[in-house]
């Protein structure tokens, strides 16, 4: 099994949120499998092109996922996640969230510059292509 796949007591848990392959068409995609590319991608941060051949064409992967995210599948799944958390008494949902007040950002982050960093320069010319363009001027 891949590092980043789901396990099968994971599928389990997921995948009634999925919707029936249609009847007619084209044959459908394995959405084990797409998922797995998905997290796959989350994880590792790299572009949908550079997504492994084990997993498919990258372009149903990221179809996929545009389509689960536009359509809620997503957010269903998480809540079905924190349903069954909530269900077992293991989450703590004082525990679950992050408050802005407790994360701490770097003064740059709001746009202010570095201590000792480059200031902001006005650009002149050079004394030699000042006293070209006044050469030119005089012809």
């Amino acid at each position: 099994m891949p590092r980043h796949a789901l396990s099968a007591p994971q599928w389990d848990l997921i995948k009634g949120v999925f919707p029936s392959p249609a009847k007619t068409g084209r044959p459908a995609a394995d959405f084990r499998k797409v998922f797995d590319a998905c997290l796959w991608n989350l994880h590792t941060g790299a572009p949908w092109r550079d997504l492994p051949e084990e997993f498919g064409p990258w372009q149903t992967v990221y179809h996929h996922y545009n389509h689960w995210s536009k359509t809620g599948l997503l957010e269903r799944i998480l809540m079905t996640l924190h349903a069954r958390l909530e269900a077992d008494g293991s989450i703590d949902w004082s525990l679950f969230c992050v408050d802005g007040t407790h994360v701490r950002a770097h003064v740059s982050a709001a746009g202010a510059g570095k201590k000792g960093g480059l200031k902001s320069r006005k650009i002149t010319r050079s004394d030699g292509l000042a006293a070209a363009s006044e050469a030119r001027s005089t012809w």
